[in-house]
C-alpha cells in the first residue's frame, strides 16, 4: 500500500482561465480515520463546469475552497480501513472526496454505488450528479409536456446529454446545441435527439429556427451568452427555461452583459428558474431509480471521457471543459 497522498490544494485565486500555479500538487502522509471513519481510495474523479466557481471568492451556494484546501470534487472510490460500522472494506462508494487519492469520511453524504450494473465512472456521470442534475431540472423545473420542443445547449456535455435523451422518453422533440460535427453527430445518431445545431457554424439563428419550426417549449440551458440569447428569441408562450449553467462566462474578467432578448421573458410570459441538484436532495433515491432503470432498460445512453494522468494532470484535464476540449462526461482517472 501506498504510504503517501496525492492532493491538489488551491494556492492562489483564478483570474480568467485556471492555472497550473493556482494548484500545489504534493505527497503528504496517509491519512487515517478515526474512530466512525473509513478510508476510501479514490480510482476516478468528476471534473464539472461549476469547480472554477468553487475556487472564486465571491457568494454562491457552496462557501468558496479556502486557500491551502484541497480542491472540492465529487469521486468515486474503494473503501479500505473502515472503522465505520455502515461501510465495509471493498464498498465502492461516491462521495465529495476532493482532489485526491485518498480520503476519510465518516459517511455522509456517501452513497454506495453497484460496479456489476455499470463502470465506476459512470456513477459520478449519468448515474450520479449530471444525471440527477439532468433528471430534476427538467421533470421538476421544466415539467415538459408530449408534444414540447426542448432544447438543450452543451447536448453532447454530461448533463445535456441526458436532458436530451429524458425529452424524448417523455415524448418531446428534443433539439441540442453543441460544438462541431462531431459532437452534433453523436447527439443525433447515437443518443437519438431529433436534431442538433452546431454553434460553431454560421447563422445559429437561422440553424436553430430550421430545427425548431414550431418554436421552442422549454429551454435547458448550460451555456449562456449569445446561445442563450438566440434561443429566448424563439420561445414560445408560457415557455419555461431551466438555468443549470453558464459555462460561457465561467472565465470572465470582467461583468458579463445580460441577455439582449430579455423581453422575451415578458412578451411570452415565460417561467425562468435558476437551480441546482443540491435543492432536490432528498429526492435523490427517487432520481437514481428512475436514471438505473432508463439505463438498464437501453434508453439512456452514456458516455465518459476518462482522461489519465493522475493528480499531477488535473488542472489541464480541467481546463478542457472550457475550451470544449472533451466529448462526454469529463473524468479523471486516478
Amino acid at each position: 500500500m501506498a504510504e503517501t497522498n496525492r492532493t491538489a490544494r488551491l494556492s492562489s485565486r483564478p483570474t480568467g482561465m485556471l492555472q497550473r500555479d493556482n494548484f500545489e500538487i504534493a505527497s503528504e502522509e496517509l491519512p487515517e480515520p478515526g474512530d466512525g471513519e473509513f478510508r476510501v481510495r479514490i480510482s476516478h474523479i468528476s471534473l464539472d463546469p461549476a469547480m472554477r466557481g468553487w475556487v472564486n471568492d465571491a457568494k454562491s451556494y457552496v462557501p468558496p475552497v479556502g486557500i491551502g484546501e484541497v480542491m472540492r470534487a465529487i469521486a468515486v472510490g474503494t473503501v479500505e480501513a473502515s472503522r465505520n460500522s455502515k461501510f465495509a472494506d471493498g464498498d465502492t462508494v461516491t462521495g465529495l472526496f476532493g482532489v485526491q487519492e485518498y480520503a476519510v469520511s465518516d459517511g455522509s453524504g456517501v452513497i454506495k454505488v453497484d460496479t456489476s450494473k455499470a463502470p465506476p465512472e459512470r456513477w459520478i456521470g449519468g448515474l450520479g450528479m449530471p444525471g440527477m442534475t439532468a433528471y430534476f431540472g427538467l421533470t421538476e423545473i421544466a415539467v415538459p409536456n408530449e408534444g414540447e420542443t426542448v432544447v438543450v445547449s452543451a447536448a453532447s456535455g454530461a448533463v445535456g446529454s441526458i436532458v436530451g435523451q429524458i425529452a424524448r422518453i417523455k415524448g418531446c422533440r428534443a433539439v441540442g446545441i453543441a460544438g462541431g460535427a462531431e459532437k452534433c453527430a453523436y447527439v443525433t445518431d447515437e443518443l437519438g435527439f431529433d436534431a442538433c445545431v452546431d454553434y460553431k457554424a454560421d447563422d445559429l439563428r437561422g440553424q436553430l429556427s430550421a430545427a425548431c419550426p414550431d418554436g421552442i417549449d422549454v429551454l435547458f440551458e448550460n451555456v449562456g451568452g449569445e446561445i442563450h440569447d438566440t434561443c429566448l428569441s424563439l420561445m414560445n408562450f408560457r415557455g419555461r427555461v431551466a438555468i443549470c449553467g453558464m459555462i460561457s462566462a465561467y472565465n470572465a474578467t470582467e461583468p458579463v452583459p445580460g441577455p439582449y432578448n430579455y423581453r422575451s421573458i415578458l412578451v411570452n410570459r415565460l417561467n425562468v428558474r435558476g437551480f441546482i441538484v443540491f435543492d432536490f436532495i432528498s429526492q435523490y433515491p427517487q432520481a437514481a431509480k428512475q436514471l438505473g432503470e432508463w439505463h438498464g432498460a437501453g434508453k439512456l445512453k452514456i458516455r465518459e471521457d476518462v482522461r489519465e494522468g493522475g493528480i499531477d494532470a488535473f488542472p489541464d484535464v480541467l481546463n478542457l471543459l472550457y475550451t470544449s476540449g472533451n466529448f462526454g462526461k469529463l473524468v479523471l482517472k486516478v
